[in-house]
């Protein structure tokens, strides 16, 4: 018997051995299977299994998640930190917010004019605020060919004014024939929309691309320059504080036939108590800021998740126009309205087309989307913003910019 107790007392010590090795749970030593005083070793790999099951759901979900989240997420190219691009781009990310079925991301950039070759070149921009001139740019640009085809507009969203501030000496326009005059460092606004406006107005000046904090500061000393130019909505922060010597101005900027791509505007005193007399205001053209696409084939994920971000939009604009809070001029934002030089997103096309279809009678109020009855309530609108308390201008205005545009569509 005693090679009995010997075999019996290895095959524990073997069974406690395994048990070490593969873990608690795998091995398991009972009395209940020992028929004869034989142990009766059971091995069991289900925890293991269990793990990898679990380990794989995990997976699994996350794969899900990040899928949504990319796929839902619309990166929109806004501005700079200071600019209103920036503020219209957060206040959509926070209206169309919809977890994970909808995410825009405002993505502070190099300038309003860089927005374009974000759009075109960087992975993660889908949409980008930039001036509905731009186009008139890139079409003298043989390195960059067919944007006009390649880029569509949603909305145009604000108007940016020009401002021209000039030193004493400076009267008008044709005094700045010539003259140095600064449109910031390149990159900004100020430094595409201005020459290209100056242009069409027929204005050829010595044009210099410096900061304008140092050309505003030198200005005041020298003629270093005879002015600043300025393309921003107003009213912009320089010209709010501090005071500026006698004699410093805006200069008032004509509307002619020429400005294809502009609209009426003016500067007045509520805007800049210090420059502008109460009672008195400064004609100047504004450049409207437009909701660009890029137009993406209708078989790709990014074209796809546009649509998405077009439905959101569109349902959800009247509260951006409606409710507190929110930038003014997004109640002057028409959905329907058309951009001059400019190709509309099909999406929004086809949503709007549904629309009609869908509530015939209702769109012409269209109070429930956010939509004027036509374009020409967003003139008038615009119109009396530009000569508030004067219905004689304001109707002047409006049928000048109806007769342009009616010139335009021959």
């Amino acid at each position: 018997m005693h090679w009995r107790r010997v075999l019996a007392a290895t095959s524990v010590a073997s069974a406690v051995v395994l048990g070490i090795a593969t873990g608690p749970g795998n091995a398991e030593v009972s009395s209940r299977d020992r028929p004869g005083g034989t142990v009766n070793l059971r091995l069991s790999q289900a925890p293991q299994h269990r793990q990898r099951v679990t380990r794989t759901k995990r997976h699994t979900s996350e794969a899900r998640r990040k899928e949504a989240i990319n796929s839902n997420t619309v990166g929109l190219a806004a501005g700079r930190i200071e600019g209103a691009p920036l503020r219209f781009a957060a206040e959509m990310a926070r209206v169309l917010d919809d977890g994970d079925n909808m995410r825009v991301l405002p993505i502070v950039t190099r300038g309003i004019f860089g927005n374009v070759f974000d759009l075109l070149y960087l992975r993660g921009v889908d949409a980008a605020i930039v001036y509905g001139d731009i186009l008139d740019h890139f079409k003298k640009n043989p390195e960059i060919a067919g944007i006009p085809r390649r880029i569509n507009y949603i909305a145009s969203l604000f108007p940016a004014e020009l401002h021209i501030f000039a030193r004493p000496e400076i009267k008008s326009l044709k005094d700045l024939e010539g003259k140095p005059v600064n449109f910031n460092t390149h990159g900004t606004a100020a430094a595409y929309s201005g020459p290209i406006m100056l242009e069409r107005l027929g204005i050829k000046v010595d044009a210099k691309f410096d900061p304008h904090t140092i050309a505003m500061q030198e200005m005041k000393k020298s003629d270093k320059y005879a002015a600043t130019v300025w393309v921003s909505s107003k009213p912009m922060a320089p010209f709010l504080r501090g005071k500026w010597p006698e004699g410093f101005k805006f200069l008032p900027v004509p509307y002619t036939d020429a400005l294809e791509y502009y609209m009426p505007a003016y500067l007045e005193h509520q805007d800049y108590p210090a420059l502008v007399p109460e009672g008195q205001r400064v004609a100047t053209i504004a450049v409207p800021a437009v909701l660009a696409v890029y137009d993406w084939p209708a078989d790709t994920e990014r074209y796809r998740r546009m649509v998405r971000f077009v439905d959101y939009l569109f349902e959800r604009l009247p509260k951006l126009q409606n409710e507190p809070g929110y930038h003014k001029n997004w109640k002057d934002v028409n959905l329907a309205a058309s951009v001059p030089g400019w190709t509309r997103f099909q999406p929004l096309t086809d949503r709007l087309e549904r629309a009609q279809r869908e509530r015939p009678k209702a769109l012409p109020s269209a109070a429930r989307m956010g939509l004027p009855t036509s374009s020409e309530d967003v003139i008038r609108r615009q119109v009396s913003r530009a000569a508030p308390g004067d219905p004689a201008e304001q109707e002047r205005l409006f049928h000048e910019f109806l007769e342009w545009r009616r010139r335009q569509q021959q």
